[in-house]
């Protein structure tokens, strides 16, 4: 059962940790980044969070309909998701949370990502490469 479902626990699993990192309120801690200082770190983080998100959500729409839905219209879904999910988030975050902001920025960050996922898999599906989307 477990391999049966693996993409989809790690799509739901990594959904909750983009909830908590997203809406979890990092003020009270004292992190210390010390003389490391990456510009535009926030923005990287997002567009990583939502690239996995996207990639690994089309591998669980994947699982769950065997490859029936098709590649095209699988991208297409998660895409919608995965930018809804982004635009949620910053919504909340500018709602029930004191010291996080929603961004622009963020949301565009989340977007590309989204694009960037998408692309992975159209790219690991291809032609080029021996894995078939159907099963």
């Amino acid at each position: 059962m477990l391999k049966k479902n693996i993409y989809t626990l790690l799509f739901l699993s990594w959904v909750v940790v983009i909830t908590m990192l997203s809406l979890f309120s990092f003020s009270s801690m004292d992190l210390d980044t010390g003389t490391l200082n990456i510009p535009y770190a926030d923005k990287i983080t997002h567009f990583i969070f939502y690239l996995v998100f996207a990639f690994v959500g089309c591998l669980s729409l994947r699982e769950r309909t065997l490859g029936s839905l098709g590649l095209r219209k699988t991208l297409i879904i998660v895409l919608f998701f995965a930018i809804l999910y982004g635009i949620l988030i910053e919504v909340l975050q500018y709602t029930i949370t004191t010291d996080r902001m929603a961004e622009f920025g963020d949301v565009l960050a989340n977007t590309l990502g989204a694009f960037a996922g998408i692309g992975l898999i159209r790219w690991v599906f291809s032609k080029k490469n021996p894995l078939k989307w159907k099963f």
